[in-house]
Order: C-alpha cells, then sequence, then structure tokens
C-alpha cells in the first residue's frame, strides 16, 4: 500500500494509505475534538463534531482517508463556526442539569461546550422525555443525556461480543436500548460505562457519592484473578466509590463486571484484616509470622502422622501463574503429593 504524505494546517505528515486525517492529524499532536470517536472502536462518523476543511469543503476526518497531496485545515474560523453549531445542536435538546449530573468535571460534551462558550444554545429542540425504570443494580440509563453517539452499541457487539443494545426506532425518536425497551440484562461488564461521553450512562454504586474535585485516584491491579487487569479507584472520604481502567495499560480500559464493580468488600466491616487461628474453640486473630508458624507446623504434623496423601491443596484463580507455579511446586517437593487442584475447575 505504501506511505501517504499530506499537509495538515501547514505541517507535512507521512502516514500509511488507509490511515484517517483524523489520526495523521493527531500524529502530529493537532487536537480534533471528537464525540462518537473511540480508538478501540470501529469508525461512525455519527457526531460531525470531527470536521475539517479539504479543498474548501467540511469533512469528517475520522471517515476521510488520506490521500497524497492532501491539503487539510483543521481550525478555520468557518470550520469552528461549524463545530459549535454541531455543539449546539446537540445541546438543543439536551437536559441541563450539569450542576447535579454525576459526569460533571469529565463530560466530554461539557468540555466541548465550554472550549466554544456555549452558554444558551442558539437552537431550540423539543426535549426527549423518557420514564425513568431499570431494575438492574449496576447501570444507571439516563437517555435524556444520550447524543446517540453509538459507543455503547459499538463496545458491546465489538469488544464484548454481546450485543445487549442496539439502536431502534427512527428519526427523532431514535434511542438506544435492549431488545423490546426490557430493563437491561447483561453480563454487566461496564464497557458502555467506560466510553459514555456524557452522563447517559453511569455507574449505581457511585451515585450521589461524590463530586469530581472530592475524588483521589489511586492505581492499583485487579484482586479477582490473575489476569492483572489494571484498576484506578476513585476514592471520596476515604471510601472506594467506583473502579475505572487506563487505556495505556495491560487492558486496554477494559474491565469484566467484578473489577468494574465488585468493589464493596474494600469498606465492609466484616472484611478480614489480620490471619485468624482457631483456639479452644475460637477464631482469634494472629500475626502474618505466628499464622506461618501455625500452618507449617500443622502441615509437618499431618504428613508424618498420615503421611503426604492426607494432605491437598487447592490453587486460586486470584493469583498470579508464577504464584500458582510456586503453590504446586511447594505442594509436590515439599509436602510430596499430587493432591493438587485449582478452582477454575470448578
Amino acid at each position: 500500500m505504501g506511505d501517504i504524505t499530506l499537509n495538515i494546517d501547514g505541517m507535512p505528515v507521512t502516514v500509511p494509505a488507509g490511515t484517517t486525517v483524523l489520526a495523521a492529524a493527531q500524529k502530529l499532536g493537532i487536537a480534533i475534538p471528537v464525540l462518537c470517536h473511540h480508538p478501540k472502536l470501529s469508525v461512525a462518523g455519527a457526531c460531525r463534531v470531527c470536521i475539517v476543511e479539504i479543498g474548501g469543503q467540511p469533512v469528517t476526518s475520522c471517515t476521510t482517508r488520506v490521500e497524497n497531496g492532501m491539503e487539510v485545515t483543521t481550525a478555520s474560523p468557518y470550520i469552528e463556526g461549524l463545530r459549535r453549531d454541531i455543539i449546539d445542536l446537540i445541546l438543543s435538546d439536551h437536559p441541563y442539569d450539569c450542576m447535579v449530573c454525576e459526569r460533571a468535571g469529565e463530560c466530554e460534551l461539557q468540555e466541548l461546550a465550554y472550549k466554544y462558550q456555549i452558554r444558551t444554545p442558539v437552537f431550540h429542540g423539543e426535549r426527549r422525555i423518557y420514564p425513568a425504570r431499570d431494575g438492574n443494580p449496576f447501570v444507571e440509563r439516563d437517555m435524556e443525556k444520550c447524543i446517540l453517539c453509538g459507543r455503547c452499541v459499538k463496545v458491546c457487539d465489538e469488544v464484548q461480543g454481546v450485543g445487549a443494545i442496539d439502536y431502534a426506532y427512527k428519526g427523532f425518536a431514535t434511542k438506544i436500548c435492549p431488545p423490546f425497551e426490557r430493563d437491561l440484562s447483561c453480563e454487566f461488564c461496564g464497557q458502555c460505562i467506560a466510553v459514555c461521553p456524557t452522563g447517559a450512562l453511569v455507574s449505581k454504586p457511585s451515585l450521589g457519592k461524590g463530586r469530581q474535585r472530592d475524588i483521589r485516584r489511586v492505581e492499583t491491579v485487579c484482586p479477582y484473578c490473575g489476569c492483572g487487569c489494571n484498576l484506578t479507584l476513585h476514592v471520596s472520604k476515604n471510601e472506594v466509590i467506583r473502579a475505572s481502567s487506563q487505556r495505556a495499560t495491560i487492558n486496554e480500559g477494559w474491565l469484566c463486571a467484578k473489577g468494574r464493580f465488585g468493589f464493596s468488600f474494600i469498606n465492609s466491616p466484616d472484611r478480614l484484616k489480620t490471619p485468624l487461628i482457631r483456639k479452644n474453640g475460637a477464631l482469634v486473630e494472629a500475626s502474618w509470622e505466628e499464622a506461618f508458624t501455625y500452618s507449617a507446623h500443622q502441615l509437618r504434623r499431618i504428613r508424618d502422622l498420615e503421611g503426604p496423601d492426607a494432605i491437598a491443596g487447592l490453587a486460586s484463580a486470584r493469583c498470579t501463574n508464577e504464584e500458582n507455579y510456586l503453590f504446586q511446586k511447594f505442594m509436590r517437593a515439599a509436602i510430596g503429593t499430587n493432591n493438587v487442584d485449582h478452582c477454575a475447575r470448578y
């Protein structure tokens, strides 16, 4: 296919054939606003916010492929005026409740409205009113804030392979919903929440738990399996209120239901924080050194008294491959038994 050389805002850039104008501009460090585009999803070209000027004509940069000698202008007064009108049109039937919206401070539409200083939209559309109903425990759907960018539909289909939601109806009545407009019923990975650019999809467990200024972000690793997915814990008042993930990580920002929503154990009053040893029929707290010594003594006593095959070991999917390898090596070499199994075989 070869490489293509073009000029963007007067700067030459060479990219592989088939590259979009948007990607070529990003290579030069030129920021072009987007709403429907996501780097991990197929091209949509739905929001039109990413328009640029080529040959005097406005085109969407996320769908237009580069050509040799192409001259691209990304921020002329003409293009910026069109972008402002597009954002204005999107806001024409959008709720103005940013003051209490859960996504205030990280809403992409809000950021674009701020950039283009749209205080009172020129266009006034008819508000879409949807009944508030959704019995699922994880995803809060406020479809009045949906801008029909399609990111949630694409991630559900292309990344998860589930297809739990899609477009329904036509024209102004178009909406995104589960089949037959029933309550959302899926595997609840929450990828739709991760890619939604507005407050249309948010995490129910975090509702009303804290504003962006109150949130401290802590990078860690998901404890639920050995994959080692990155977790960003959103902490407010020393309580984890939400979990997300960064794109530039081993899991590319995607999480399963456990990783995204299974953090309530952290703040549970029943959470074990120290080892427990049974003494005189009751479980009492012990130090790690005491617990290790007790366990080693008991294993040695049982092996010497009943033989190594009286002992069995059950490995955990929460451990890494290396840790599970060491565990089976310990059982076979130190204890002397092949009675080793893994919880994933359940």
